[in-house]
């Protein structure tokens, strides 16, 4: 998701260059505005859809759709909140398409990550393994862990960009973190720590 000279590359091909004045000035506020948040938002389509390519299709399509809507973003306000709103409002648009194959998927790499590998594990949960759990949790759950515990978004931020009254944040947090430690637990009992898993 970068150039080999460390800075961002256009979020997609034809991304706009050369334009006269008045279009570069707006070019280098999306660039100074939207750019920024281009790995966090990669970062979570990747844990909420499950598949490199089509995260890398998501963020393109969110990019493009943020230049093009740009001009009605109201400097001041936030970016960050503002593109994650059309992430997960594009994210929606494409699951149903996408939910069957990317349920095998995940599927598939979670075996193959758990029982192909015949290594010797470490004595303590790894942040693979937590990310591993993460993705079992429900996508509804996993999407407002990952907004609220991952990215720090507050509650009323998070109810904006899924679209969802803040008891039901409040509600699926809670859903969320609790099969995120139960599966947890299950690592955790694999690798000899602990002894019980909790009862809810």
């Amino acid at each position: 998701m970068s150039g080999s000279d460390g800075e961002v590359p256009p979020p997609y091909p034809g991304f706009p260059g050369g334009e006269p004045q008045s279009e570069r000035s707006a070019l280098e506020r999306f660039e100074a505005e939207a750019m920024p948040h281009l790995h966090d938002l990669y970062r979570t389509a990747l844990r909420v859809i499950g598949e490199k390519g089509h995260a890398d299709d998501i963020v393109q399509e969110v990019y493009l759709q943020a230049w093009l809507s740009f001009e009605r973003f109201e400097p001041g306000t936030n970016c960050r909140a503002w593109l994650y709103k059309i992430l997960f409002h594009t994210v929606s648009h494409h699951r149903r398409k996408w939910f069957r194959m990317t349920l095998l998927k995940d599927t598939q790499e979670f075996l193959e990550a758990n029982l192909v590998q015949p290594e010797s594990v470490s004595e303590q949960v790894t942040d693979a393994d937590i990310l591993r759990a993460l993705d079992e949790v429900p996508a509804d759950y996993r999407s407002v862990v990952l907004l609220v515990d991952v990215e720090e978004f507050a509650y009323k931020e998070v109810a904006e960009i899924l679209g969802i009254p803040i008891g039901t944040v409040m509600s699926r947090l809670s859903r969320g973190r609790a099969q995120l430690r139960k599966r947890l637990v299950k690592v955790a009992r694999s690798y000899g720590i602990g002894k019980d898993e909790p009862k809810e």
